[in-house]
């Protein structure tokens, strides 16, 4: 066999056995990982199908209900199309590499240091919006790079560019700077501008738009109620730059240190490189991702931006990051913190993971960091008990998060309702076993609760006993006698 020949099986042989590896041991902790607060909401979201949601658009709550229909009602199964699209991101990145023009080994490296960055090591199996962006997000990237190489059949990529980075604005808003990000790619090249004056890039803006419109639809149903919350992020209300040296740390942080230096030396190396190394033309990846960077770094200026906001990117930079350090002449220290990059980032996820389905208090730490994940079964108990010494017929609470993680607990046999926010479940049908004119118990953390607000709903409520999980404290309250329609228009 010829040694290019047995070159490309060898590598192919790696990529299958690192995502093999990889997505069983995400697997096995998907079945094993309590539920995170939102992960619990968002299967909330999955027993009633929709095209709109109060918080996001709905991909998410469409990949949860793929792997319920797979596995059932289980913690594997609300996130195995999170594990899937995550494993098909990898792939993805590895051949979206090969078809930039970067070696096979290079390829790898970029699926691996995906893979590596710390947000993908220990979050990516969780079931968020983040996971489905990313993946439509380099898919579409990956669609581009078709179309520019595929002369007989470009019309078919652009038109798949829109498609998924239409599923893309289903996953999350923010890859609505896709748009942007590939009018700055296509004008920057002369080459590329002549595409303008084919069909092709019209089409795929108007298939990505016919897609995302689904979710206009559902908002406009409902009065603006997604768009109103997420858009609303957008107005400045105080000028506070500390928050973009947040965000920088923390991206760099996130991103992997090791990933982040290789970006910051290969782009201090190449000043004037017009976004290509080593040959390859990477300003696909930088222009694309450069309208939603800078809406990230604007919005810092006056709010935090959350860690995992920027995900999308990740695939990316980390493709970038690999082809630049294969192009660095490194030494001896340099090729060591090139072979360190996969074993800190994949390393620190599965202690992360490790330390979350641990038992509690193995490791002698004043404060458990996954202490928000634990301890919903013993509550649920607790409370199910209350409710029976009570004689309640149903279970409130006044947060989204209570509700949604004791919904997921089979100890309560009672229907469930939070009685404030009700736009978080508009058109979802009221549990049929709910009787609002028998007693019921309000439970959630002490500081979340209000006797006041409550007395303003119910005419009659009693102090329950305090109940805990994992250190903080729930109260207690049984209600009678709603003043007014508190499942249609909720209290507060």
């Amino acid at each position: 066999m010829p040694s290019a020949a047995l070159d490309r099986k060898t590598r192919l042989g790696q990529v299958w056995l690192f995502l093999g590896l990889i997505t069983l041991a995400r697997l096995v902790f998907a079945a094993t990982l309590p539920l995170t607060d939102d992960e619990a909401y968002y299967r909330l979201w999955a027993q009633h199908l929709d095209i709109g949601y109060y918080d996001h658009p709905p991909m998410v709550a469409w990949l949860i209900a793929l792997g319920k229909a797979l596995l059932g009602d289980t913690a594997l199964g609300t996130r195995l199309g999170a594990v899937l699209a995550t494993s098909l991101t990898s792939l993805v990145v590895h051949d979206l590499a090969l078809r930039l023009g970067a070696g096979r080994k290079t390829a790898l490296t970029a699926m691996v240091w995906f893979n590596a960055t710390l947000i993908v090591a220990a979050g990516g199996l969780l079931a968020v919006p983040d996971v489905g962006a990313s993946l439509f997000w380099t898919l579409c990237l990956w669609c581009l790079v078709r179309a520019q190489g595929d002369l007989k059949r470009p019309g078919l990529w652009w038109a798949l560019a829109g498609l998924v980075a239409g599923l893309a604005t289903l996953s999350k808003y923010s890859s609505l700077f896709l748009a942007p990000g590939i009018f700055l790619w296509v004008v920057a090249s002369a080459e590329r501008r002549k595409v303008l004056a084919t069909p092709w890039p019209w089409l795929a803006g108007l298939i990505a738009g016919l897609v995302f419109a689904i979710n206009v639809y559902w908002n406009a149903q409902h009065g603006w109620l997604t768009f109103t919350k997420q858009f609303g992020r957008v107005e400045a209300t105080a000028f506070s730059p500390r928050f973009v040296v947040e965000l920088l740390i923390t991206q760099a942080l996130l991103l992997n240190p090791l990933i982040t230096g290789f970006l910051l030396r290969g782009a201090l190396a190449r000043p004037r490189s017009q976004g290509r190394v080593q040959g390859l033309d990477l300003s696909l990846i930088w222009l694309t991702s450069l309208p939603f960077a800078a809406y990230l770094i604007i919005h810092a200026l006056h709010d935090r931006v959350q860690g995992h906001w920027p995900m999308p990117l990740y695939p990316g930079l980390a493709l970038a990051a690999a082809v630049m350090a294969s192009g660095l002449g490194l030494g001896r220290w340099g090729r060591a913190l090139r072979a360190l990059v996969p074993w800190l980032g994949l390393g620190l996820g599965a202690a992360a993971l490790s330390l979350a389905v641990a038992p509690p208090g193995l490791l002698p730490l004043k404060r458990d960091p996954t202490q928000a994940v634990r301890g919903w079964p013993q509550l649920a108990s607790a409370l199910e008990a209350e409710r029976k010494v009570q004689g309640a017929a149903w279970v409130g609470t006044v947060s989204y998060v209570s509700l949604a993680q004791l919904s997921n607990q089979p100890a309560i046999k009672a229907p469930m309702i939070q009685i404030d926010e009700r736009d978080r479940y508009a058109n979802w049908p009221v549990p049929p076993d709910l009787n609002m004119t028998r007693p019921g118990l309000i439970i959630d953390l002490s500081r979340r609760m209000d006797p006041k607000a409550l007395a303003a709903c119910f005419t009659k409520i009693t102090p329950g006993p305090n109940l805990a999980r994992g250190g903080r404290s729930y109260a207690v309250y049984r209600v009678e006698g709603p003043r007014f329609d508190v499942v249609g228009d909720g209290c507060g």
